[in-house]
């Protein structure tokens, strides 16, 4: 299940937090905040898709994800290698490597993670 552009958004900002009420959730966006009413829809649909859940607290809800950044972004990356890359890391990697300007010492940064996941497996 994927999450519009909104929903991403509220979630970079839990994940960052771990844990919010809903007032802090609204403290950490950008100027012009979002209503109350928009947050607490988007929180509900989040629910729905099982990105989130709460702990009721008195009158207040905590907020927390259910998903680690890192497994949304993970599923989201193999999508887009699928989808565009005719599902080839190779294709991915050359494209990213040429079309992305890395400098010498970024792709030096590279070629050592993946050293060590080869030497890894």
């Amino acid at each position: 299940m994927q999450l519009s552009n909104s929903e991403e958004q509220l979630m970079q900002i839990l994940w960052k937090q771990e844990k919010a009420l809903m007032k802090d959730l609204i403290e950490a966006y950008p100027e012009p905040k979002p209503a109350t009413t928009t947050v607490a829809t988007l929180l509900k649909r989040m629910q729905d898709k099982k990105f989130v859940d709460y702990i009721q607290q008195g009158r207040s809800r905590e907020y927390f994800p259910l998903v680690r950044k890192k497994d949304y972004f993970s599923k989201h990356v193999n999508g887009l290698i699928k989808k565009f890359f005719n599902d080839s890391s190779s294709q991915f990697a050359s494209f990213f490597t040429k079309e992305t300007n890395l400098s010498k010492t970024e792709l030096e940064e590279l070629r050592k993670i993946i050293d060590q996941e080869i030497k890894s497996k």
